[in-house]
């Protein structure tokens, strides 16, 4: 059992690859990207951004409401 966990410290990953190797393609794949401008880039984070609040909102009221529902019924 011992030998086996040696082995497999040894050997590296599936495929035969190093563990660094996945670092690697990463970085040569973001490489690869488009990234958009930075006037849209702004404008989809901000976008994000409310939609994400809006939601937060939303969510809080349906917990809000639904805790003084349960609050009215079983207290």
């Amino acid at each position: 059992m011992a030998r086996a966990r040696e082995a497999a410290k040894v050997t590296p990953a599936k495929g035969g690859r190093s563990r660094f190797s996945f670092i690697r393609e990463t970085c040569s794949e973001l490489k690869k990207v488009i990234w958009p401008p930075r006037p849209e880039l702004t404008r989809l984070t901000l976008m994000v951004l409310v939609v994400c609040a809006i939601m937060a909102v939303i969510l809080g009221l349906f917990d809000w409401g639904f805790t003084e529902l349960i609050r009215t019924l079983f207290l």
